[in-house]
């Protein structure tokens, strides 16, 4: 037996990235941003800057655009308290919703589509894991000391100069997720840092996830049983909505926090090749990346298994019922069928069901086969794009046919479809009224 020592643990930040740059000036620039030119942002700045107050953006569109990333969400912080920000936005014919008025965030809405979440600068007074006591603030590197993570601690003045306390600029760009200040205090402030701790290495990690903040993940990991299934199912779903959610997962399980949360995951190679499937094996349209069939895939449990993760993650009653179908037994669309399966278990269900044998296929298999890859791509083809057929005949028509009404009508209809169905659906409504017929005349002849 080889015995290999084990590689020495990575060294604490260094006290700048701890302490921060109190002092600091602007670092970089943002450069040409589509969305610092968007009307509705101009007009939002013009409105919070109308009495002379600054105002930046801070966080994720800050990170993403110098990360060169889509921007998504626009946050923005000002030093101006929340019931002066809301009369900042009426006076601007903006309409503004208290969203969070009790820790200072309020929202701008600016037609659809455009929202803006401004929050006050603020500062903790104290917390208990779960809810933090807060205090306004006119200093902007307090308010950047409470984010959880260096590279959300940026902030971009209107003309896109940026501001770094923590040098989040230089773990953006060499991959690394680092908390601001001690990781262990921070988790302490907030259990859900944990699970954000592992999503954002696996958006913008390079390599494995930081020593400190996983040591500190794994020794606090029984604290995410204090927090709401709500905030854990959120979060979970966001770490397998990433291009490449099994190596995070994996990490997750490592320091024990996979037990905590989701204990029946076990299928980390079908996770693999589903998210292969869905990110480069398969290009359809309609057949985007889904977190629920990568959920399914990793914990590959029955329907009733399945069904109680749903239920204990709080999804809702259609997710849930979508979950339950994947673990059925559901027999595999054949090709030229396409359309029986869809009027059967419906597209999603049907999608889900090819998907998932595929990517166990492949996980077991540990090969490819191009006849196999070109058969099920033809059928995926098939099952993302033709309508979803309905039965061509309905209740009524067993009605006129001279049945009366009860239970038999169901049953002569239910032996229509059964017969409509092994046609894959063909059979338009003149060809099933007279199979109809044909039913009923056979049964008043009995």
């Amino acid at each position: 037996m080889i015995f290999r020592k084990p590689p020495a643990p990575e060294p604490e930040p260094p006290v700048r990235s701890l302490l921060g740059h109190a002092n600091r000036g602007p670092v970089g620039h943002l450069g040409v941003q589509e969305w610092l030119q968007w009307p509705e942002t101009q007009a939002v700045i013009a409105a919070l800057q109308a009495d002379g107050a600054a105002v930046r953006f801070v966080g994720g569109c800050v990170r993403d655009a110098l990360a060169h990333r889509p921007v998504h969400d626009i946050d923005l912080t000002t030093p101006t308290p929340p019931e002066q920000v809301m009369a900042l936005l009426e006076r601007a014919a903006i309409r503004c919703v208290p969203t969070g008025l009790s820790h200072g965030t309020v929202t701008a809405v600016c037609g659809p589509g455009r929202s803006y979440e401004i929050t006050t600068l603020r500062e903790d007074v104290a917390t208990d894991g779960r809810h933090a006591e807060v205090a306004w603030t006119t200093n902007w590197m307090a308010d950047a000391a409470r984010r959880d993570f260096t590279i959300n601690a940026l902030s971009a003045t209107p003309d896109g100069a940026v501001y770094d306390y923590f040098d989040g600029i230089e773990h953006l760009a060499h991959g690394r997720v680092i908390f601001v200040g001690r990781a262990e205090r921070r988790i302490q402030e907030d259990a859900l840092r944990i699970l954000r701790f592992f999503r954002f290495h696996a958006r913008y990690g390079r390599g494995a996830p930081y020593a400190n903040g996983l040591s500190a993940c794994q020794h606090h990991a029984a604290d995410l049983l204090s927090l709401s299934a709500e905030r854990v199912r959120d979060e979970l779903l966001k770490i397998l909505a990433v291009p490449e959610p099994a190596g995070t997962v994996l990490s997750m399980r490592g320091a024990r926090v996979l037990e905590v949360i989701l204990p029946e995951a076990k299928a980390f190679g079908a996770l693999r090749q589903t998210a292969f499937l869905e990110e480069r094996g398969v290009r359809i349209a309609g057949l985007p990346p889904d977190p629920l069939r990568r959920l399914a895939a990793l914990t590959a449990g029955t329907a009733d298994g399945l069904e109680a993760i749903g239920h204990r993650l709080r999804l809702s009653a259609a997710e849930i019922r979508r979950l339950a179908l994947m673990g059925l037994d559901l027999p595999l669309p054949q090709p030229g069928q396409a359309a029986a399966a869809l009027a059967q278990w419906g597209r999603m269900a049907c999608l889900d069901r090819v998907l998932l044998d595929w990517a166990r296929w492949r996980d077991v298999e540990g090969r490819t086969d191009s006849v196999g890859t070109g058969r099920r791509i033809a059928l995926l083809n098939d099952l993302a794009t033709l309508p979803v057929p309905d039965l061509p005949v309905a209740g009524r028509d067993v009605l006129e046919a001279g049945i009366s009404p009860g239970p038999q009508v169901g049953q002569i209809l239910a032996g229509v479809r059964d017969w409509w169905l092994q046609a894959n659906c063909q059979p338009g409504r003149d060809e099933a009224l007279l199979y109809l017929r044909s039913v009923v005349q056979a049964l008043a002849l009995t």
